[in-house]
């Protein structure tokens, strides 16, 4: 008997990863910090999720019928409203977020072609979009319940005080926790407790003593957008992306490395430092870093396809995030980096791909 081999072209190895996977998996490790952040400030918050998810999956539903292609089931619609979400203040009014969804979904994903089509990250394009359109809305902020403050009172975030407080002289030193200090910024229990343990216990025999009011950002007792606020529950859910390989180390280990070194070096001249003064651990905590490194500069159908590219790329969005963030007229400024480098991933692809088998030696011969 006669066993016929039938050969293809590569690849031939076969990943159980499906697109429809990557997305349901992805926001699956998104939930713990979303519920987190429903937890913290109530739920209103849940409904702005709600609103932002439901936005988007009618937008996809109605474009893939206008299309004829049932794209619902890959999960990309779900994750856009999600991280849109995500994204946004707990109190902003319901059709802002609708609104994201739906500019995120129709023009920004679908124009270009759909799935994998789009050169500019959809859910950061529908959130730029509002918050240049209802800016007042888009940077009102709710202190959550976990700080001692009254039930409603608003306030900037971490990153708002900070700016504000440099732009008002009233931070010229010490650094941005020594200006939320002086400006009497609530710290929990929380962080009192845990602060104090970690200097008695471990620091203060290294001869280290850590500062109040870094607890809180890391464990998601401060102001901000929704899903943005736990550093911990972030890295949990990343923790679980690069044991799929569904991220890899390039752009988050470049994008790390490229702010936190010009923060460090350049980032304690605005409180009146000097160079290498800069507060690392501070900005990373801060806003909406750890949501951006692991879950939004990340996208695949956004981001070079190589892996001296996506150095390239996040070496390029921590220096536009450091830049925005120091010296421009905004306390944040991920979401504006990554989708000014998202412009130039076509470049970056073209200036690192690999020369095709053969060529090299071939002009080598010909020379």
């Amino acid at each position: 008997m006669n066993e016929q081999i039938q050969i293809t072209s590569s690849p031939q190895y076969h990943d159980h990863l499906s697109t429809a996977r990557i997305m349901w998996t992805v926001s699956a490790c998104l939930i713990p910090a979303a519920a987190w952040g429903v937890y913290v400030f109530g739920l209103r918050a849940l409904w702005v999720v709600i609103a932002s998810i439901v936005a988007a999956v009618v937008s996809e539903y109605l474009a893939g019928l206008l299309l004829k292609r049932f794209t619902l089931a890959d999960g990309s619609a779900v994750l856009t409203g999600l991280l849109v979400g995500m994204n946004m203040p707990p109190a902003v009014p319901f059709y802002i977020p609708v609104i994201a969804s739906i500019f995120a979904i129709l023009v920004v994903k679908w124009t270009f072609g759909g799935l994998g089509s789009n050169w500019m990250n959809p859910a950061l394009a529908g959130r730029v979009f509002v918050f240049f359109s209802w800016t007042g809305p888009m940077t009102t902020w709710t202190m959550p319940r976990t700080l001692p403050v009254l039930d409603g009172f608003t306030s900037a975030t971490y990153l708002g005080v900070v700016k504000t407080g440099v732009t008002e002289s009233v931070g010229a030193t010490g650094g941005p926790l020594a200006l939320l200090e002086r400006v009497s910024f609530p710290h929990s229990n929380l962080d009192t407790i845990a602060t104090d343990w970690l200097n008695s216990v471990i620091l203060e025999p290294l001869g280290i003593s850590l500062p109040f009011g870094y607890v809180d950002p890391f464990i998601g007792n401060i102001p901000g957008s929704i899903g943005e606020i736990s550093a911990l529950l972030l890295l949990l859910g990343s923790v679980y992306l690069f044991a799929r390989k569904i991220i890899t180390w390039e752009i988050p280990a470049s994008y790390f490395l490229s702010f936190g070194l010009l923060t460090w070096i350049f980032g304690g001249l605005i409180h009146g430092g000097g160079a290498f003064t800069g507060d690392v651990l501070f900005n990373v905590l801060s806003g909406g870093f750890m949501l951006a490194v692991f879950f939004m500069a990340t996208d695949m159908a956004t981001t070079p396809i190589t892996r001296k590219g996506m150095l390239i790329y996040g070496a390029g969005v921590g220096f536009l995030t450091f830049l925005i963030r120091t010296y421009g007229s905004f306390p944040e400024g991920v979401s504006l980096a990554i989708i000014l480098m998202n412009i130039f991933v076509p470049l970056i692809d073209r200036a690192t791909r690999p020369a095709r088998f053969g060529v090299q030696k071939a002009q080598e011969a010909e020379s």
